[in-house]
């Protein structure tokens, strides 16, 4: 069980970090269009941006839904973030008992 286990623990670890710097990203990318640093017309820009949106958009659309509104405040990604920072801890628990 062991030989399948923690490479698979290791797999979703990788994972979760990837998750966390597409939405890091992804969060950036949104400021910096906001306050007209870079442009969304560019190719690049939109493509980074719209894979971006489509990876985080599910998880942070069920997140802001159970948030009171805070004006323009959005902490959505920063509890994702945290979640997945505690999933990421629980795994490596997980992996640290079995071996």
């Amino acid at each position: 069980m062991e030989v399948i286990l923690r490479p698979l623990l290791d797999v979703l670890l990788v994972a979760i970090n990837l998750y966390i710097w597409v939405v890091i990203i992804g969060v950036i990318l949104s400021w910096l269009v906001h306050f007209n640093v870079i442009n969304r017309s560019n190719q690049f820009v939109n493509m980074i941006g719209e894979f971006c949106y489509r990876a985080t958009e599910p998880a942070l659309g069920r997140i802001r839904r159970l948030l009171p509104n805070l004006g323009g405040l959005d902490i959505s990604p920063v509890i994702l973030i945290l979640a997945l920072i505690f999933v990421e801890g629980v795994i490596k628990q997980l992996r640290f008992n079995i071996g």
